[in-house]
């Protein structure tokens, strides 16, 4: 069995995306994938007895898990735990040597009428629904987006190409259609009209070595799950902002670049003749989007990249209305070698892959600095305009990003308390976080990669949270960078020296208070503040015109007693999980709702990539902090609470007085759900159900893997 997350690994390996790399049964057999059904005679016996998934389900009825407390020390839950895959030929050895270990795997048995329903099924042939076919309705639609992305001029094609490097990982969900039915830009060999055959390639700026390809929506037919759900919209207003965005412009693409590796992965070079103004709005319209492409992306799964960010920041983007340097288009084909991002895994040498990368990256910052000093200084109302508002309506002006500790998610608007840092980025950097994190990154990849995308991660990272403390005084920027990072951050130095003046170029005046950083913050959210209007409407209930049906229970009581959660910190925390469920039942189940408890650690610097080394990272710990959304967050749960609304007070009351892992334990007793809790299941479809009326396109099944044993 070959891991694809595995860490060590020196040489890259074959991808094994489902209905992507291999397209028939056969050609999964013979890359030795198997089968957890029969595939022989069609008879009960044979169904059962050739069904792995029948061994598994009869083992845990055979020995049932414990219904109370926490579960034994034979089950292992670590997320890079060992992996064990049983065969027809091992499963008797695999039953003796680990009878406990049935499924659902260390989760509370299911009922026996679910139980039997399952083995019914199996004993029938486990039959399946076919995939469903497009919607009537929108055949037209896609007809004439198939159209347009394969228009034969110069320009289209390379305008269809950018879009497809894009939006190659999105959900593409049509406005106004059915709300499950989904879909994936691809490259095929055949027109539109004919069967689509994708064209497999590791990256999508890869060449696709077909002397003519055309591009096409495939129906997406897999279950639909949280963690990797990242929806984008078409609708005829997208087709027309597309024309204006990209077609409209005058320019002239006499040559359409190659597809060869040194040019396809630098988008400064591919995509030079599009005009720069139109790609970062094309940018900035989902920016949600895209900055959710790299944390729910493959690149994001356990902590050696997840490492490189802080537990919640904020992210802003500069308004390209303004004259800002690193927007134009002379100053960016200027600096196209420099911007050019890691493409080769094959160096495992991480001193020379820190200062080859590093070489660029100054030479990139040395030229910014020229900039700086000619911008002049600017009071702080009209700094301000350089922060895009989102032209006072749109929702993406204004992200949180949540880190969960292995895990993540992105919101709309500037959710919790200030954060420690925040990210301001330009058209470069928002391009390079996509060419590096989503398009460049291949999870099949060896070490070298993995290494070498971590470490220039960390550039951008520093690059995004360097714009914003340029918006503050120069006598305190040093002072609030250093208190950033400590620790990792001196060795680093060792390493590479980075340009330094900008920090002393002042370039805002009219602080008024010795907190500048928070005076700032409360700026940006009048600034921003329209936009967060909708984006909260989205986050709770994925529309910004929704309007929840009235309750008999009163919900903004239930608001302000659990906003007393967010005001936690400390001690007071750690026994938390990162992301909990909570559910407030009312009596009817109709009017019960729900709150996302999310734990943000506090580290003294977030540049550790070879090991996990919280406990040194942690001096922080004291500042840890707790945010509290009236909506569900995040695609790894870590544990549920239920709480009858009429007991809120007393919930939040034993929350502010846990201090120890004990508190908590007697905490848990009360309104946890523990993963022997036989209302386990009954909880967690309500989540499901919770999530699926509230987000009817952006939800999905979350991922329960990493739900704690407390």
């Amino acid at each position: 069995m070959e891991r694809i997350y595995e860490a060590n690994r020196i040489t890259k390996m074959e991808p094994s995306r489902l209905f992507i790399d291999a397209k028939s049964i056969d050609e999964w057999r013979e890359r030795d994938f198997f089968s957890i059904l029969n595939e022989g005679a069609n008879t009960k016996e044979e169904n059962l007895k050739n069904s792995l998934l029948y061994h598994l389900l009869t083992l845990k009825q055979k020995h049932p898990q414990a219904t109370e407390g926490l579960l034994s020390d034979v089950f292992t839950l670590e997320l890079d735990r060992k992996q064990t895959c049983p065969t027809l030929k091992t499963i008797g050895k695999y039953i003796d040597k680990k009878p406990k270990w049935g499924m659902p795997y260390a989760m509370p048995n299911l009922l026996k009428s679910e139980h039997q329903t399952l083995i019914s099924w199996i004993a029938q042939g486990s039959q399946t629904s076919k995939p469903s076919n497009s919607s009537t309705t929108l055949l037209p639609q896609i007809k004439e987006w198939e159209a347009f992305l394969n228009q034969s001029s110069n320009k289209q094609k390379l305008v269809s190409r950018y879009l497809y490097e894009h939006l190659f990982h999105a959900h593409i969900h049509f406005k106004d259609s059915p709300s499950r039915e989904f879909y994936r830009l691809v490259r095929s060999t055949t027109p539109s009209g004919e069967i689509i055959d994708e064209i497999a390639t590791r990256r999508p700026y890869e060449d696709p070595l077909s002397k003519s390809f055309y591009y096409r929506l495939k129906r997406y037919t897999p279950t639909i799950v949280t963690k990797s759900h990242i929806v984008y919209e078409f609708s005829t207003q997208k087709m027309q902002r597309y024309r204006e965005l990209f077609l409209t412009p005058e320019y002239e693409v006499s040559k359409l670049p190659s597809y060869d590796k040194k040019i396809a992965s630098n988008p400064f070079k591919v995509f030079a003749p599009i005009p720069e103004e139109s790609r970062y709005r094309f940018l900035l319209d989902d920016a949600r989007f895209f900055i959710e492409g790299f944390i729910k992306g493959p690149v994001c799964r356990g902590q050696i990249a997840l490492n490189a960010i802080e537990d919640q920041f904020w992210v802003l983007f500069f308004d390209p209305k303004q004259p800002i340097i690193t927007n134009s288009a002379d100053f960016i084909d200027k600096m196209a070698d420099e911007l050019q991002i890691p493409t080769d895994g094959s160096n495992l040498d991480l001193v020379r892959i820190w200062t080859n990368y590093w070489r660029g990256q100054r030479q990139y910052m040395e030229h910014k600095q020229s900039w700086f000093n000619s911008m002049g200084k600017h009071d702080l109302n009209s700094a301000l305009n350089f922060i895009w508002d989102g032209d006072d309506n749109n929702p993406n002006a204004s992200l949180t990003v949540f880190r969960h500790f292995d895990s993540g998610s992105v919101t709309y608007g500037l959710i919790g308390k200030n954060p420690e840092t925040t990210w301001v980025i330009d058209y470069p950097l928002f391009e390079r976080i996509h060419y590096l994190l989503v398009a460049g990154f291949d999870v099949y990849g060896n070490l070298g990669h993995r290494l070498s995308i971590r470490i220039y991660m960390d550039f951008l990272r520093m690059e995004g949270e360097n714009y914003f403390l340029a918006f503050l005084p120069a006598s305190k920027r040093k002072e609030i960078r250093d208190s950033w990072y400590v620790g990792q951050r001196e060795s680093i130095d060792k390493l590479f020296s980075a340009p330094k003046k900008w920090l002393d170029t002042e370039m805002v005046t009219g602080y008024k208070s010795d907190n500048p950083q928070q005076e700032l913050y409360e700026l940006i959210k009048k600034r921003v503040q329209n936009g967060t209007k909708h984006g909260n409407n989205i986050n709770q209930c994925g529309n910004t015109n929704c309007q929840k049906p009235p309750s008999k229970v009163d919900i903004e009581y239930a608001n302000s007693i659990m906003k007393k959660i967010a005001n936690l910190k400390g001690k007071n925390l750690h026994s938390f999980p990162d992301v909990a469920f909570v559910r407030v039942t009312t009596g009817n189940q109709e009017d019960d709702f729900a709150y996302t408890l999310i734990r943000n650690k506090a580290y003294k610097n977030v540049t550790s990539f070879l090991s996990d080394k919280l406990k040194r990272d942690r001096s922080d710990i004291e500042k840890d902090t707790m945010s509290v959304v009236n909506w569900l967050e995040g695609s790894y749960p870590n544990f549920f609470f239920s709480v009858p609304f009429s007991e809120l007070e007393e919930f939040v009351e034993l929350c502010a007085s846990i201090h120890n892992y004990s508190d908590y334990e007697k905490f848990v007793d009360r309104y946890g759900i523990r993963r022997t809790n036989t209302q386990f299941w009954e909880l967690a479809d309500w989540f499901l159900e919770e999530q699926m009326r509230n987000r009817p396109i952006s939800s999905g099944l979350f991922d329960l893997n990493r739900y704690q044993n407390r």
